[in-house]
């Protein structure tokens, strides 16, 4: 599909090798620099960095879309918005930069420059709550220019509101999931009534989901991609660019191309303008890393600008907590006073290396399986103190699989952080963590430092023998680990069979003894565990349903789980289970309201027209009821009243 009635103009010049005639384009951007060195200058002479600064700087702000409108009936552990501190990573550590540096310093940014404000200070992170921070305070710095709102409701569109009126931004960021898109929207649309020449820009699993080129010049759009959606009516024309794939780079494409076409006095651009100098700095020879799309609208067509460059190290990105403060708090990692413990996040990989049809984390989904490489565990490791230094107690890894499954890496990890916990002092630390190490409190917080992760049955069970799964279990509890999560999906072979997740089948060892065995040797390492479970997929019924919750029942009553989270299947628009139950022309993840009603707002992203086939709504009430039921305070929902608020 292409987009709508537009045509879309392909612009290759960073899919390729750098032109071979580029100079007449790279005078002609010097020239520009120069130009605007000088109107700059004008403006603020003298050699006060602060005050040049404010004369260079234009204000942004970047958001997260929630996926709720109301927090009745769910107890979420919500966590700080890494999709979106990593998204914004690499332009936001250039940002903070070129705003310390003097003139011969700013590369990235030699003329204006987002405002990001500054990097937090150590006061600021150790102080930092869940709730609004508006970025007009006194303390202004990066952390105040992202919005998280959690729950789409009226006090959170008020909030926006605000902080949109204070603030004037230019540049408007939004990253958003599927479920979320349709809030995003609605961000977008406020944003643009308040400031209508803010340039809207959108990014996240939605867009990598839905948006795609094609070789030959054409753009491949889910039936929910924005740009369909806003060319065929479906939502108002409220996004000027959108970027999939490997969005750290092009997004700072996009902000460096965004600062050169602003005029300097009015810090007005348009999309056309901006799709002007990027074709500019395509023709200068521009190199970015990695494989991403970045389109943009203009009133008559849609450009898309595929993105092919060199490889990359993830571990060669900037710490995403280095422009934000750590808020999340996880009861699954208490304090000796029973209070949640301040926990950051980590990811040294971006995909997973299962391929379920149901899962959107998937490799093939994500272009490709990046991880650390250099240095993994010592890369890793020095980010566990940063996090320490900025106030971590705890971190959880979000990859899909703890170090990707990989058992040698998971014990060096082990073995090397055990050794920091048990250094006699500071001193002992190697340079590259004890940098991080500062005070007495980062000391402590990092020999009390707990951890944890996302492991498989399969991993602990069929892939390797049992004496290496015990000593990898044993040297994780040794090492802080002190929660572990697993998939069970399902306790029904009817429905496992279906299951990338479930290798190795056997008629000797079916799934639910998996499972079983599984937790019996995470619960004999003395790390407690957490299960997600997961109704809707291919071969499910009401009797597998009764199986499945029954059986994560019984494994509750053995004390082998202390968390059990139910979860209704959401297709997500590239999985190969949507297009199998013939979804994909059909999903609505745009239109501006929705009936979110019970029982739907009992589990997590699940709306009406978007949840499995395979399901009726007596099926989800069932659900709801019978796992409240026989689960009881494992559970992690509890009863709600319908939302006061649906849109």
């Amino acid at each position: 599909m292409t987009a709508g009635v537009r045509a879309v103009v392909a612009h290759p010049g960073f899919a390729g090798p750098p032109p071979v005639d580029r100079d007449a384009a790279t005078r002609r951007l010097a020239q520009l620099h120069r130009q605007r060195a000088a109107a700059l200058a004008a403006d603020c002479p003298g050699d006060d960095i602060r005050s040049q600064w404010r004369a260079r700087a234009f204000p942004v702000l970047a958001a997260l879309a929630p996926v709720m409108t109301s927090t009745e009936g769910e107890i979420t552990y919500p966590g700080d918005p890494m999709c979106l501190y990593a998204a914004l990573s690499v332009t936001v550590d250039a940002a903070l930069q070129s705003a310390a540096a003097a003139p011969e310093h700013r590369a990235a940014f030699p003329g204006l420059c987002p405002d990001w404000g500054v990097a937090p200070s150590k006061a600021y992170r150790l102080a930092a709550q869940h709730g609004p921070r508006g970025w007009h305070t006194a303390d202004s710095n990066s952390d105040r220019s992202v919005f998280d709102p959690r729950v789409w409701d009226a006090p959170a569109r008020e909030q926006l509101r605000d902080d949109v009126r204070r603030r004037r931004p230019r540049v408007f960021l939004v990253s958003t999931v599927s479920p979320g898109h349709r809030y995003a929207l609605q961000m977008a649309e406020l944003v643009k009534r308040e400031v209508p020449d803010c340039l809207v820009v959108f990014g996240g699993r939605h867009i990598d989901e839905t948006m795609r080129y094609r070789p030959d010049g054409t753009l491949a759009l889910e039936y929910s991609a924005t740009l369909r959606a806003i060319d065929e009516g479906r939502a108002r024309p409220v996004v000027d660019f959108l970027i999939s794939g490997d969005g750290y780079f092009s997004l700072h494409l996009l902000m460096q191309a965004i600062a050169l076409s602003m005029d300097i006095r009015t810090r007005a651009t348009d999309v056309d303008e901006v799709v002007a100098t990027l074709d500019l700095l395509a023709a200068a020879g521009e190199q970015v890393p990695g494989t991403s799309l970045l389109c943009a609208r203009t009133a008559d067509a849609v450009h898309a600008f595929p993105i092919k460059g060199a490889a990359y190290d993830l571990a060669d990105l900037p710490m995403p907590y280095q422009g934000f403060a750590i808020r999340a708090r996880f009861p699954v990692f208490p304090r000796p006073d029973g209070t949640p413990a301040r926990t950051a996040h980590m990811t040294v990989s971006n995909a997973c290396p299962y391929h379920c049809d149901f899962c959107s984390e998937a490799a093939p989904l994500a272009g490709g399986l990046r991880r650390f490489r250099t240095e993994p565990v010592a890369a890793a490791l020095e980010r566990i103190c940063a996090c320490v230094s900025y106030g971590a107690e705890a971190v959880f890894f979000d990859d899909s699989i703890f170090w990707s499954g990989n058992f040698p890496l998971i014990r060096a990890f082990c073995t090397e952080l055990a050794a920091l916990r048990v250094a006699s002092t500071p001193a002992e630390l190697p340079p590259r963590y004890r940098k991080w190490i500062e005070d007495e409190g980062d000391w402590q917080r990092l020999r009390q430092l707990r951890f944890g992760g996302q492991v498989t049955v399969d991993l602990l069970t069929t892939l390797h023998k049992e004496t290496d799964v015990v000593d990898t279990l044993r040297l994780l509890k040794q090492a802080g680990c002190g929660y572990l999560y697993l998939g069970i999906e399902s306790m029904s072979e009817q429905v496992m069979v279906n299951i990338h997740k479930n290798l190795r089948r056997s008629a000797q060892f079916p799934w639910p003894q998996k499972v079983r065995t599984a937790l019996e040797r995470i619960r004999d390492a003395g790390i407690p565990v957490g299960s997600s479970v997961l109704f809707g997929l291919e071969g499910e019924d009401r009797t597998s349903i009764e199986e499945t919750i029954d059986g994560v029942g019984e494994l509750i009553d053995a004390g082998l789980l202390m968390l059990a989270s139910p979860n209704i299947l959401t297709y997500h628009p590239a999985t190969p289970i949507t297009r199998q139950h013939q979804m994909a022309d059909s999903l609505d993840y745009h239109s501006p309201t929705v009936d979110n009603r019970p029982p739907y707002i009992y589990f997590e992203e699940a709306f009406p027209g978007v949840v499995s086939r395979r399901l009726t709504e007596d099926d989800i009430w069932y659900i709801h009821e019978a796992t409240q039921r026989r689960w009881g305070t494992r559970r992690n929902s509890a009863p709600a009243e319908p939302a006061a608020d649906p849109h």
